[in-house]
Formats: C-alpha cells, sequence, structure tokens
C-alpha cells in the first residue's frame, strides 16, 4: 500500500525533528556543510523571506497536486506539522532528493538551492506549535472580519462561499495566518486556486478552479457561481498566480487591526469533546 508506506516515511522526518540539533554532526559534503548553516539561519530567524517566496512558488508548481496548495494533503500527507525544529531539514531534503521506493513519491534532481528553498516554505507554514493565542481584541477582530473577509469567507455557515470556510482555522499557527492575510497569494487552498479563462470571443473569466480534466473545467467565478467549461471552447486556460484575495498590507489593515483579526480568527476552532 504505497499510500502508507509514504505517510508512514515522511512521518519520521517528525522523528528526526525532535532530536536536538547539537547532536548532528555536519561533516565532509559540501552539500552537509550548507545544511548546517541552513540549519543554524532556521533557528536563528534568519531565513531570507525571498527564499520562502521562491520555495512557496515552488512548491504549488511540483508539489501540489500531491500535498495541497497549502502543503495539508490531498493524495499525499499533510506536511504543515513536521517542521518542530531545523535538526528535521536535512531530513526532508534528503526524502525530497531520493523519493521513496514503491510509493508515488518521486526523486528530484533540481538544483540543492530549489529544494532548500521548498523545505523553508514549509518550515514557514509549519503547524508545530499552533495555537497559540493572540493578545488582540477578539471582539474588534470580529468587525474586522465582518467588514473585509466575510463577503468571501465562511464561518459557521455565514458569509461567502469564494474563499475557504475558516470556522475551524484557529487551530492555525499565528505567524501563517498573518502571512495569508499580507501576502494571500503565497499559498492556495486546494480546490479555491485562482485561473482565468479566455473564451473564443475573447471575454475573461476568473474564478476558483473546483475541478478540472483533460476536456473540461469548472470553477466559481467571482460572482460566485459554479461553472462548467468545455476546454474546446476556450482559448486559453491559465492558473493565475494572483490570488483572488487581495493583500491586506499595512495600508489596509494596521498592525493593531491586523492583531485583533487574529485574536477573533483564534477563537474559531475544533470542539473538544
Amino acid at each position: 500500500m504505497p499510500r502508507i508506506h509514504w505517510t508512514l516515511t515522511l512521518a519520521t522526518a517528525a522523528v528526526v525533528a525532535a532530536i536536538p540539533h547539537s547532536t548532528y554532526v555536519y561533516a565532509g559534503s559540501g552539500s552537509s556543510r550548507m545544511a548546517a548553516a541552513v540549519a543554524v539561519q532556521a533557528i536563528a530567524g534568519q531565513v531570507n523571506p525571498a527564499t520562502i517566496e521562491t520555495g512557496g512558488r515552488l512548491f504549488r508548481e511540483r508539489c501540489a497536486d500531491c500535498h495541497g496548495g497549502d502543503a495539508k494533503g490531498s493524495r499525499g500527507p499533510d506536511l504543515t506539522g513536521l517542521w518542530i525544529n531545523a535538526a528535521a531539514d536535512e531530513r526532508a531534503f534528503q526524502i525530497i532528493r531520493t523519493g521513496i521506493p514503491g510509493s508515488i513519491m518521486p526523486s528530484s534532481s533540481a538544483p540543492d538551492d530549489e529544494l532548500r528553498a521548498i523545505i523553508s516554505y514549509l518550515r514557514s507554514v509549519g503547524t508545530a506549535g499552533a495555537g497559540e493565542r493572540s493578545a488582540g481584541n477578539a471582539a474588534n477582530g470580529e468587525r474586522i472580519f465582518a467588514a473585509n473577509c466575510s463577503s468571501c469567507h465562511r464561518v459557521s455557515g455565514r458569509g461567502g462561499r469564494l474563499g475557504p470556510d475558516l470556522s475551524q482555522i484557529g487551530n492555525q499557527p499565528r505567524q501563517a495566518l498573518a502571512r495569508s492575510i499580507r501576502q494571500a497569494s503565497a499559498s492556495f487552498t486546494i480546490g479555491y486556486e485562482p485561473v482565468v479563462l479566455v473564451a473564443r470571443d475573447g471575454q475573461s473569466i476568473r474564478g476558483a478552479r473546483k475541478s478540472e480534466d483533460p476536456f473540461s473545467i469548472q470553477i466559481m467565478d467571482t460572482r460566485e457561481r459554479l461553472q462548467g467549461y468545455l476546454k474546446a471552447d476556450l482559448r486559453e486556460v491559465t492558473r493565475d498566480s494572483k490570488s483572488l484575495m487581495p493583500d491586506f498590507g499595512p495600508d489596509r489593515v494596521n498592525d493593531k487591526d491586523l492583531e485583533d483579526l487574529l485574536g477573533y480568527l483564534a477563537t474559531l476552532r475544533v470542539a473538544s469533546f
């Protein structure tokens, strides 16, 4: 059963991550010394944001079909819970480089720096340590959400449908939530990837891709209408790199309001039983 084998093998990265970084000896090859340098940078919080951005783009191009646009899994396992500390990076690098025999996880011949960029991105969206509470004013954050987010996102059955349902989003780490608000195009959730269709008459149709096969594509357009198209009737089908959600920079949501919004989102959690 390849998928089970793949999941268990990737899960060993979490075990590796639990071993203190000081127990690793990086010696010999240049790539091992590079791994040590990258790991030390990660511990110190020195990973270049541009590297994370590049890694996110590469992940969406090469990995998202199996692991999901948000790395939470699809045909392949969820990768967001494996990065506990920098010691996991080298194990993850080796898994990506060599693949997993007997599974659908292929090997990669991409340059080392591209694989390191993907790992930096996965670390940035990791959920290890998730569930931290924001110090923001949740009541004000709910008002900010209603004014800026609810037209596209639903909470407890209320709100728009163009974006993902956020009813349980509070289990995600604060850093990842803040990044998704400030940089909406950094990653996409499966079923909400932006796509642009161009009809034979030149009309451009933008929406979220819901399903696709070699002959047809189904989207939800920006008016929240589910639409199906035969590709033979379209001039172009393009996966867009720009999210349907705008970036909410400080000019739109200042840092104080962002903290309050995160405070509200942190209250939206899976119920405990």
